[in-house]
C-alpha cells in the first residue's frame, strides 16, 4: 500500500511517502492508523492529536472506510487559507 504524508505529519514522520505491506487484518482506515501507531512511536506522535484527514485514492474518507481495493492513502492535517 502506498502511503503519502503531508505538512506537519510529513515533518514528524520525516518522509513524504512509503510503501508498506499491510497485514491481512487491516481492513479500514482506522485499522491502518492503529497499526501505524503500534508500529513505531514516530507514527504515534504524528497521529496523537487525531487532527488529520485521510484520503483513499484522492477521496476524503472516514475512519471506517474499507481500504481493500485502495491503491494510495494520503494522510494530511486540516488545511486553512484565506
Amino acid at each position: 500500500m502506498k502511503l503519502l504524508y503531508f505538512a506537519k505529519i510529513r515533518e514528524v514522520i520525516n518522509k513524504s511517502e512509503e510503501i508498506l505491506e499491510l497485514p491481512q487484518n487491516i481492513n479500514t482506515t482506522g485499522d491502518l492508523i492503529k497499526f501505524l501507531t503500534e508500529l513505531d512511536d514516530i507514527y504515534k506522535n504524528a497521529f496523537s492529536d487525531k487532527n488529520f484527514f485521510i484520503a483513499c485514492d484522492e477521496e476524503v474518507v472516514e475512519m471506517d472506510f474499507l481500504i481493500k481495493d485502495t491503491k494510495e492513502i494520503a494522510i494530511f492535517p486540516p488545511v486553512t487559507g484565506g
